[in-house]
């Protein structure tokens, strides 16, 4: 009990230091801004008018290339169209028969919609054996990231995943952000559903019992499909 309450007032000792630490911030903000004459402010407004027009101009430019929707490349020649034309590309090599690739469709769906800044689409890899031979694309399903024609990073089943289908959206979000292709304000160094896990724990380190998932283990490994 002792321990417990130790715990508790250390916790609120943290919290309490870091509420004056970002109060201290904002009064040095408040501060530097008094010391500004009238010119000074007018060109520190007129840059940030000057940047939410850029920022406006690149949604819109987006929008045009289709960033904001999961959507399916139709045919092969059409993807050098996409990563030409995008900056940031999420492409998911994918088969009807195989399950798992389903289960990437939801994650994307949602993915597509948060990161406007980043195309996501998908492939039927079965319609693509030039491009999957090229960008050696063994696994279905698989992912490739992709920053300004280059490929930074390739996700092969669900192995980086915890190796298990009910991963989050967010556990996806922190892989992808590896490859740089997406804007991420996450801790890169801590996958997102470990750290869920830690937060499951009580005061003495013991585990709460969870039920293994479906996908669980090394066996499911056998899920994925050999291209």
């Amino acid at each position: 009990m002792a321990g417990q309450m130790d715990m508790g007032a250390i916790l609120g000792e943290q919290l309490l230091n870091a509420a004056k630490m970002m109060e201290e911030q904002v009064d040095q903000e408040i501060a530097n801004l008094d010391t500004l004459d009238e010119d000074e402010l007018e060109g520190i407004k007129r840059k940030r008018i000057e940047m939410m027009k850029k920022h406006q101009e690149k949604k819109a430019d987006w929008k045009l290339q289709g960033h904001g929707e999961y959507q399916e490349i139709p045919e092969e020649k059409e993807f050098f169209n996409v990563t030409k034309n995008s900056e940031n590309v999420v492409v998911h090599f994918y088969r009807d028969e195989t399950f798992r690739c389903k289960i990437f469709d939801k994650h994307f769906n949602i993915l597509a919609k948060k990161h406007i800044e980043t195309k996501f689409c998908k492939i039927n890899a079965e319609k693509c054996p030039f491009l999957c031979d090229r960008l050696k694309i063994r696994v279905i399903p698989s992912v490739l990231l992709i920053k300004n024609q280059q490929t930074q990073g390739h996700i092969m089943g669900f192995t980086e995943l915890g190796n298990t289908d009910e991963f989050s959206t967010e556990m996806l979000e922190w892989r992808i952000a590896h490859g740089q292709v997406i804007n991420y304000s996450g801790d890169l160094n801590t996958p997102p559903d470990q750290a869920a896990k830690k937060q499951k724990t009580n005061f003495v380190g013991k585990k709460i019992k969870m039920g293994r998932g479906k996908g669980q283990g090394a066996d499911d490994s056998s899920d994925e499909n050999d291209w």
